[in-house]
């Protein structure tokens, strides 16, 4: 048996691409740590398979490199949305509007473990996507829903002892959970020692994504990630997302920032309007292949 597949990234945080309206996958969970290896593999931070939908124009099944399904990737979803335009999996006519900003000429509804989201499509003029723009929807603050193991409402600016560190975290969810903290020296974080220490700590039953930022200014921030079942990465979507909410609700930001990854940029619009984020970033294709098992 082989496997088609497609290699794409978003600010370099890589996945491996399996077009399930040609093909099936018997246990996706296990080709992701296969297919994800570095070494062994083809190599990426995860498995997205873009499947068919009954209520959408596609949908996205996301596994981690370590093999865990997760809920949403916002620089996978930007990829997939150029796979399904490109390849003519969906048909995009609609415009896509954003809160005081500019309308981008097409749109793409995908389905998603957090519902269903509507992207726009930057399209150049040979066709192919250059930019996504994605609704993320509204920030979930509520700590038993993002889930976080405190007797509080929300969790903003919580002290934490980790490590015989005292930190403070902001916690949201973006249909994933994201612990968010600040600080000012971001080369004095080990991510590699602190990031799985947060990641599995007993207050997060589903275990979190780890984001260590810095605010340069009310409309811009530096950002590092230790990804939820993949480790350091150089982008992640939906932690920005969550950092732009955490720097708007501890005061530190404005509504419309610019996140600063690893990987490269990504545009954010926390919406007075609809209280929705909106992430705007590029989506790349960087080689197809056959996988033999």
């Amino acid at each position: 048996m082989s496997i088609e597949f497609t290699k794409m990234h978003g600010l370099g945080n890589d996945y491996v691409y399996v077009n399930c309206f040609e093909q099936t996958i018997d246990n996706p969970a296990q080709l992701a740590v296969r297919i994800s290896d570095r070494h062994r593999g083809v190599g990426s931070d995860g498995l997205i398979l873009i499947c068919p939908s009954k209520i959408a124009d596609a949908r996205m099944q996301m596994f981690n490199a370590d093999g865990s399904e997760a809920q949403m990737c916002g620089n996978g979803i930007r990829c997939l949305a150029k796979y399904v335009y490109e390849h003519g999996l969906a048909q995009a006519n609609t415009e896509f509007s954003v809160p005081g900003m500019a309308t981008m000429p097409y749109s793409l509804r995908i389905e998603t473990g957090r519902g269903v989201l509507t992207l726009g499509l930057d399209v150049g003029p040979d066709n192919k996507v250059v930019r996504v723009c994605v609704n993320m929807g509204q920030p979930i603050l509520e700590a038993d829903k993002i889930p976080v193991a405190l007797e509080a409402e929300q969790v903003i600016g919580v002290p934490l002892n980790i490590a015989g560190q005292q930190l403070c975290m902001t916690c949201v969810s973006m249909g994933n959970p994201h612990a968010v903290f600040f600080c000012e020296d971001l080369d004095a974080i080990d991510l590699r020692v602190i990031g799985p220490l947060i990641e599995w700590h007993p207050l997060f039953p589903q275990r979190t994504n780890v984001h260590f930022v810095k605010a340069e200014g009310p409309r811009e921030f530096t950002m590092r990630t230790w990804e939820r079942g993949s480790g350091i990465t150089l982008a992640c979507g939906t932690g920005a997302c969550a950092c732009a909410v955490a720097g708007f609700l501890t005061g530190r930001c404005e509504r419309v920032t610019t996140a600063h990854l690893p990987g490269g940029d990504l545009e954010l619009n926390y919406s007075a309007v609809d209280n929705c984020v909106y992430m705007t970033g590029p989506a790349e294709e960087v080689f197809t292949g056959t996988w033999l098992e």
